[in-house]
C-alpha cells in the first residue's frame, strides 16, 4: 500500500509543479489554488507512504520520480524539450530509483 501512496504523492507533486508555471508568479488564482492543494495532497500521501517505508527511501524515490514526471509533463503541456545530455541525466535518475527499489536495505 505504501507504493500506491508514494505514486499518488508523486503525481500530486508533479501536477502541482507543472501548474506552478501557469500561476504566472501567483497572479492567476485557479492555478495557484491547484499548486497549494497539489502540494498539500502530495504531503498527505507521502506521510502515508512513510508508514511502511523508511523516510530516506520515500524521499529519494519521491524526488527522483517527481523529477522525471515533471520533465515529461512539461514536455507534454508546455512543449519544453531537453537535449540529449539532460535525457541521459533523467535516465540516470530513473536507474537510481530502480536501484533504491531493489535495495535489500529496506522493506516494502
Amino acid at each position: 500500500m505504501s507504493w500506491i501512496f508514494l505514486l499518488l504523492g508523486v503525481m500530486a507533486e508533479a501536477l502541482s509543479h507543472v501548474a506552478l508555471k501557469a500561476t504566472d508568479g501567483f497572479t492567476r488564482p485557479i492555478p495557484a489554488v491547484m499548486v497549494i492543494l497539489g502540494h498539500l495532497t502530495a504531503f498527505i500521501f507521502l506521510g502515508q507512504a512513510m508508514k511502511g517505508m523508511p523516510v530516506g527511501v520515500v524521499h529519494a524515490l519521491w524526488a527522483g520520480m517527481a523529477i522525471v514526471t515533471v520533465t515529461l509533463l512539461s514536455a507534454l503541456f508546455y512543449r519544453q524539450h531537453l537535449d540529449m545530455t539532460a535525457w541521459i541525466g533523467m535516465l540516470l535518475v530513473a536507474l537510481g530509483v530502480i536501484m533504491i527499489n531493489l535495495s535489500q536495505g529496506h522493506s516494502h
